[in-house]
Parts: C-alpha cells; structure tokens; sequence
C-alpha cells in the first residue's frame, strides 16, 4: 500500500504541484486547503504522514497541530516562515515531528519525508541494537511499546520528544552532540543556529521533572553536547 499523505495547503496551483510531485514518487497525496476541515480529516482518517501550512484560512496550523496531537498518531510535518525561529520552535513545541521553511525544492521536500518515514516507520521494526527496553531506577522506557514511565505513571510523550529521549537514554552516561543528535533525527547537521534539539530537550526536562536551573538527569556539558545521566531516578 502506498503511504497516505494528507496536504494541508491553501495556494491551490502550489499543492496541486506538490501533490503531483509526490505521486511520481510514490505516495497516496490528497489535498484540503481549509484548516478547520483538515482538522477533522487527520483526525478521522489518520493518515500516515500530514504536511501541514502553518497559514490557512479559517483555523491556522498551529491551532491543527494543537488539537489533533494527542489523537493523531501519524507524523507532522509543518510548513513554516523561512528564517522564523519562533514558527520552527512553536511547532515542535506543538508536537511536530519536524519542519521544513517555505519556499522549498520538491525533492527537498520528498528527502524530508523519506527521512521521517524512515525514522518512524509504520510497520517495520526499528533496529536498536536489540534492546527495546531501558530501566533507570524508577524511570522506565520501552521502544516496543514507545512509552515512558516515571516512578509507575506515564509520561505524555509526542513522538518527537520520545525519540530523542530513546537516543539519550541508549546512550546513558556518553555526551552527544547537537550534531550527533540532528543527524540521527533529522538527517541534517548542526548549522549553529537550529534551536530544536534545545527546545525539545527544554520540554523533556519539564517532563521528567528536572530542574531547569541546574539539571540531573538530563544534563547540558557546555560546548559538548547532552548527556543522560544513569543514576538520579530515584
């Protein structure tokens, strides 16, 4: 079957361009172009992967974001203002798996999308080296059933913010990168200036309650990287 694309996009000649693209290549691709009726449709037809403008008309695509995150269990990918730092934060806060600033190449695009379907396949098991589960005191997180617990209640998780604190918690007690963590992520490098992994791991620190001032669990080696730490979860 061919990967259920859903592309939230209100200037008709470009997502029927876009669409078109991705059908040469292999994709199921409709197209709705108002927000509130999008909202409706992710959530009912909850489609593989949701390419989602962060400007449409009647309900923009933050608010989209917003309310369907918790039930739709697809990826999210946004269409932000190039350049804006707030657009590309504000959606992975939202619950975005990723971003990609307007305007872009097709094949840019179609190399983002291969790259998430990669990093979250919908059917295929993931290759962790054989582990699919880590304890750490009373903290426990299990790949195979993409959850997290902390001292016995589940942590609210996007799918974002779960592979990232899969890949700090594989690799407890070792500092990686911004570099190391983007390309494993996103596929991209770290230019400098790309803010998400500091976003997400801002948030994980609220969820598994460290302190942002001076964290333990979770914590920031200047001009390093991160570092999972093993002990402090209890």
């Amino acid at each position: 079957m061919l990967t259920r694309i859903l592309l939230v996009e209100d200037d008709q000649r470009l997502a029927d361009l876009t669409a078109e693209y991705l059908r040469r290549n292999d994709f199921h691709v409709e197209i709705e172009t108002r927000g509130d009726v999008a909202e409706k449709r992710i959530l009912a037809e909850q489609p593989e992967l949701v390419i989602l403008d962060v400007m449409l008309p009647v309900k923009g695509g933050f608010d989209i974001c917003r309310n369907v995150r918790a039930s739709y269990h697809g990826i999210i990918l946004m269409f932000t203002a190039r350049d804006e730092d707030f657009d590309q934060i504000l959606s992975l806060e939202l619950g975005a798996d990723d971003y990609i600033a307007k305007p872009t190449q097709p094949r840019v695009l179609l190399a983002r999308i291969k790259a998430l379907l990669r990093r979250y396949p919908i059917e295929q098991e993931l290759q962790n080296g054989g582990v699919s589960e880590l304890t750490f005191g009373n903290f426990l997180i299990s790949h195979s059933s993409r959850t997290a617990k902390l001292h016995g209640t589940y942590l609210d998780l996007t799918t974002a913010e779960f592979d990232l604190l899969w890949l700090l918690a594989l690799h407890a007690g070792t500092i990686l990168s911004r570099d190391a963590l983007l390309q494993e992520l996103r596929g991209i490098g770290f230019d400098g200036l790309d803010r998400s992994i500091d976003a997400r791991i801002s948030r994980l620190r609220k969820k598994i309650g460290d302190n942002p001032d001076n964290p333990r669990r979770i914590k920031t080696v200047r001009g390093k990287g991160y570092l999972f730490s093993q002990d402090d979860w209890n």
